[in-house]
């Protein structure tokens, strides 16, 4: 599918990232893929320090030791199941941009990361050329999508929803995604079990669900990808 930039770059946008170091973070679950991207944009960023990371943990914990200048984030990495990831990196590191990096290109995939605030969108099957300059548009502060996605009718609003979720309410989310009960949760985050009510009342309230089984519905469709 081709892509068209969604941006205020100039039409005769010229690769700069020769001359920048930068810190980019390549966070994927797949070695051979990592690698196949280090690979990519090495030559074109010889100055920049090019971190990697293989699931959610590592990535955060490498956003909070390093000033990382754009993360290349896999949606379906262990312990980022969909796009419950991406809003836990949205909240918790807003400044730091995200180019989503995914098998599927369907049109609601897009739009769901558009929505939680990524600053672009790439295929795992994009050329070469593609990453290169999707990458400098977002080090440029503009956006890389499908305008053909971003312009389809709409298929869900339950992703730019979860960014009004607090770190911890994104952890039970995830959590209740998986089929946890309140009681499960409660021990893995070491709080009490009518905490762990209280934020699921509060996610009910900020995402406009009637109750858990709704919400257990809309969660395991959110992170089927």
């Amino acid at each position: 599918m081709e892509r068209t930039v969604v941006s205020i770059a100039p039409a005769s946008f010229i690769l700069q990232g020769a001359a920048v170091n930068y810190q980019l973070l390549i966070a994927d679950d797949h070695p051979l893929y990592r690698d196949a991207l280090a690979t990519t944009l090495t030559p074109h960023f010889p100055n920049a320090e090019l971190l990697q990371s293989e699931d959610l943990d590592s990535t955060l914990q490498r956003l909070a030791q390093s000033e990382i200048d754009l993360l290349l984030l896999d949606l379906n990495m262990p312990g980022s199941e969909g796009f419950s990831g991406l809003a836990r990196i949205r909240n918790d590191f807003p400044a730091v941009p995200v180019v989503v990096v995914s098998g599927s290109d369907r049109h609601a995939v897009i739009q769901q990361a558009a929505g939680l605030g990524a600053s672009g969108f790439l295929s795992k099957t994009a050329r070469p050329d593609e990453i290169l300059q999707c990458i400098e548009c977002v080090l440029a502060g503009d956006q890389w999508f499908s305008e053909e996605a971003l312009q389809a009718e709409s298929e869900s609003a339950l992703a730019e929803k979860l960014s009004q979720l607090t770190p911890q309410q994104l952890k039970i989310f995830q959590m209740i995604a998986q089929g946890m009960l309140n009681k499960q949760i409660a021990y893995d985050l070491d709080i009490t079990e009518p905490t762990v009510k209280s934020h699921v009342t509060a996610i009910l309230r900020k995402l406009e669900l009637r109750d858990r089984k709704q919400l257990i519905r809309e969660a395991q469709a959110l992170i089927q990808i």
